[in-house]
């Protein structure tokens, strides 16, 4: 932590610690309960009330994880898809017959939910029926619309949209290069895609216009919207980044707003599910919790050494969950 922050107000003192014993790869919450996703094919269950429990998901590494208030769903590089709740029951949903590595996972309305297995992406309904849709190269990332069956799939030289309850054909967005990880703006207007390299590419689906949001030090690992859809927050520099999304031309001729400067990369971001907050995680273990309006700030922890890669907010919005590469992980109450 730098000096400049030696008199931030500070929520240190109400963490609830938890040592994983694993590189933490994701955190969620199922209702009041934080849900730990460790590289090592297991999930450690923090309830509100009570001791951690860790649960073997997979037999192998956890590539990607998603939740919904229900269910972690997990894919792993034992080809399986892997739901599991705030008890620690796991089921398994799909197992590929080729054993290939699960890259990517989503859920979506109405307990819809996608993953995808090199080239292919799979969308299950609630009422288990399935559809497949092979891309031209392998996927880089899913995201489901807010509303309908619709699932964006990034992958080499653009994204592709799929109404996968629909037998039309999906339509393809073009724009050179490796697209990775995919967001979709919660009132459906744009779509956005991290890069490669260091810069985010998007899209206004109402035409089809195509923007460009650059000015990154480093590839964007983590992105998320604030609540309304009015910013979309941002690692990859050594700053948080927000993009502003409140106009009907998003961020086109727009410049970012710049908040909570640091000396080291932003590496995860999380978004306030009630109010206009990011949770912000460094490389040096630092967490900060900074307001949009006018940029105030609350430490949430100090930095301890190992990069943060994991955040997480409970849906009310009274608790956090925190992760970190060397297994240190906590809970912190903020109700």
């Amino acid at each position: 932590m730098t000096d400049s922050r030696a008199n931030t107000p500070s929520v240190v003192e109400r963490t609830r610690l938890v040592k994983t014993g694993a590189p933490v790869v994701a955190a969620h919450f199922l209702r009041e309960t934080a849900a730990f996703v460790l590289g090592e094919g297991a999930i450690v269950l923090v309830p509100r009330a009570g001791e951690a429990r860790n649960v073997s998901v997979h037999d192998g590494a956890i590539l990607a994880s998603a939740a919904d208030a229900k269910r972690i769903v997990t894919g792993g590089d034992d080809g399986k898809v892997v739901a599991t709740d705030a008890e620690g029951e796991s089921t398994i949903l799909a197992a590929g017959a080729k054993q290939r590595w699960i890259d990517h996972v989503a859920v979506g309305p109405a307990g819809a939910l996608a993953w995808s297995a090199g080239r292919e992406a799979c969308v299950r309904t609630a009422k288990g029926s399935e559809r497949t849709l092979e891309v031209p190269s392998t996927v880089g990332g899913l995201a489901f619309a807010p509303k309908g069956l619709r699932l964006a799939v990034a992958h080499y030289n653009g994204l592709t949209l799929w109404f996968a309850n629909a037998q039309s054909e999906p339509e393809r967005l073009q724009w050179k290069g490796s697209h990775l990880d995919v967001a979709v703006s919660p009132d459906g207007r744009f779509v956005i895609t991290s890069m490669q390299e260091p810069t985010l590419h998007g899209w206004r689906l109402a035409d089809r216009k195509d923007m460009r949001m650059s000015g990154y030090g480093a590839r964007v690992r983590s992105l998320d919207w604030s609540v309304g859809g009015k910013w979309l927050a941002t690692s990859g520099s050594t700053q948080l980044i927000l993009w502003p999304f409140q106009g009907k031309d998003g961020p086109m001729g727009k410049a970012p707003r710049i908040l909570a400067p640091a000396e080291v990369q932003v590496e995860v971001v999380a978004c306030h599910p009630k109010q206009e907050a990011v949770a912000v995680g460094y490389a040096d273990g630092l967490v900060l919790l900074v307001r949009i309006e006018d940029g105030a700030e609350v430490l949430a922890r100090k930095g301890a050494g190992a990069p943060i890669t994991a955040l997480a907010w409970s849906a009310t919005g009274a608790a956090l969950a925190v992760g970190a590469e060397d297994g240190e992980a906590g809970v912190i109450d903020l109700g």
